[in-house]
């Protein structure tokens, strides 16, 4: 295929890429539901549910945080064994990210797989959410343990759960600025 850069220029066109990625990708974006995601006027469209997947992971950070901190020692004045009530609202925001992450993943699927920081990310929520359960188990299973029984058992584990959490909220957001294409067979916008 020859490119004819001149015209491609005055037309402010975007010349194709061939990618080396699979065609699956190619047939998501085809899709109804994608192309609707992508390039809806709805409030319901792309925004909507980048706002949900932004409260999700609100709830589930913000959630892990509060009880990472306490853990670490920040506002001692605060009993710990209450904020086991937290667990149930940092699932749901799991869920909620999980969901709406879907959709987002759904509307751009050649963006999202073809950039490692994507398959990162996915690698630190996984170990987030380990050690978020193993916090739930460990620090909050046993009603029987001291205050600070539960600090010293989940003083590493709080370490590193902040450690995953900031890493997929920092992954997330560089993964609009290390995509390499936008959808198939064209750049990234950028």
């Amino acid at each position: 295929m020859s490119l004819n850069w001149s015209t491609d220029l005055e037309l402010n066109a975007v010349p194709e890429i061939n990618l080396a990625v699979p065609e699956i990708f190619h047939s998501i974006e085809k899709t109804g539901l994608s192309t609707w995601l992508r390039e809806s006027p709805s409030v319901f469209g792309f925004y909507f549910f980048l706002t949900f997947h932004t409260i999700g992971m609100a709830l589930l950070v913000g959630g892990s945080a509060v009880i990472d901190l306490r853990i670490l020692g920040a506002a001692p004045s605060i009993p710990l064994k209450p904020l086991k009530g937290l667990f149930n609202i940092m699932w749901a925001g799991l869920a909620t990210s999980v969901t709406t992450g879907s959709f987002l993943l759904f509307a751009y699927p050649t963006k999202e797989f073809t950039n490692p920081d994507f398959y990162v990310k996915l690698m630190f929520i996984a170990l987030g959410v380990i050690t978020m359960q193993k916090i739930n188990s460990e620090v909050f299973g046993d009603p029987s343990l001291s205050e600070s029984e539960m600090i010293a058992k989940g003083k590493a584990l709080a370490t590193w759960s902040l450690f995953f959490w900031i890493g997929v909220v920092t992954l997330g957001r560089l993964l609009p600025e290390t995509a390499i294409y936008g959808t198939f067979g064209r750049p990234a916008a950028g």
